[in-house]
């Protein structure tokens, strides 16, 4: 059994992040900064929009305001604080508050993948069964499965992050990241860590694995129908209504298989972290972008919207 002198314990953290001098910090606060205030302004667009236009009143754009208010919760758990961190000299955060990241991180994060999961779903229904969909997909069913994502995020977490609440931490209190990621946090502390890392593990390859292949299943069933319409305008047309999914789940899986699933030793921590950063801020300003840009009718309600905005303002002069 593991006796743990009480004196001993680490009250706080320093979050070490990229390590540069003082010059490089002031302009990675000010990228961060723009990068975090385009990541609001796209995602709340796209909140806006599917709430005021009744042409996006369906589940895809129902989902797809779920998807984008978690881009901004994920962004909003971890940026603040990296900005903080940037400008200043003491770069600390209490063992309280850096768990209360590590768990909001994580769980927007991971409803956001079973939320993608329920997206394709939403799509196989749409090009499969078309003649059914508003049926099956109907406001109940759409409130339920967002309720299954938001529910199953939560859960997913919570057991991990209940476990570390209990860890002790001794010393020491470095943690070599830019936020308090689950692998750094739990290196520090002073108990044995096998059963948590064992959970932690397992619970993100069934939730990573198990919403990759309801994925995969669904656009394998998808891509078949499209093939089968006779039409190229018709297929086209199917295709650009899950391009922008597919290009967002691609990305989105990709880097968390890579960051949790694959073995530590076959890259350096160094190399993981930038993907942490990548997948972190960077994934999460494109979502809005990529679904503007490739989805033909989020295109139109923003250009009626912008020449709205426009007639309103000549009225106003």
């Amino acid at each position: 059994m593991l006796i743990v002198n009480r004196s001993t314990m680490v009250t706080e953290f320093v979050l070490l992040g990229f390590s540069v001098v003082w010059e490089l910090e002031v302009v990675f606060f000010m990228l961060l900064l723009i990068i975090y205030i385009l990541t609001i302004t796209g995602n709340a667009v796209i909140i806006s929009i599917t709430w005021v236009d009744h042409r996006l009143h369906s589940p895809m754009y129902f989902f797809l305001c779920n998807l984008s208010f978690l881009d901004i919760m994920v962004a909003t758990a971890i940026a603040p604080k990296m900005m903080w961190d940037f400008l200043s000299w003491k770069k600390t955060i209490s063992v309280s508050g850096c768990i209360a990241q590590c768990y909001f991180y994580f769980f927007f994060g991971t409803t956001e993948f079973i939320l993608l999961a329920v997206m394709s779903l939403d799509r196989y229904v749409a090009i499969c069964l078309p003649l059914r969909y508003s049926t099956i997909m109907s406001l109940r069913m759409s409130l339920w499965l967002a309720l299954v994502s938001w529910v199953g995020g939560f859960f997913s977490v919570l057991s991990p992050i209940i476990i570390i609440s209990q860890l002790p931490f001794c010393g020491p209190n470095v943690i070599d990241h830019f936020f308090c990621d689950l692998e750094p946090l739990i290196k520090l502390s002073c108990a044995d860590t096998y059963l948590l890392e064992l959970i932690e593990f397992s619970l993100s390859t069934v939730v990573l694995l198990s919403s990759l292949l309801l994925t995969v299943v669904s656009y394998i069933y998808i891509i078949t129908t499209i093939l089968h319409i006779p039409s190229t305008t018709g297929r086209k047309k199917a295709f650009s209504t899950c391009a922008s999914h597919i290009t967002v789940a691609s990305v989105f899986y990709g880097s968390a298989i890579f960051m949790y699933i694959v073995p530590n030793k076959q890259f350096s921590f160094g190399f993981k972290k930038a993907v942490t950063l990548q997948t972190a801020v960077l994934t999460h300003l494109l979502n809005p972008f990529i679904y503007t840009l490739r989805n033909q009718q989020v295109k139109e309600v923003l250009r009626d919207t912008a020449s709205h905005f426009r007639s309103s303002v000549r009225g106003v002069r």
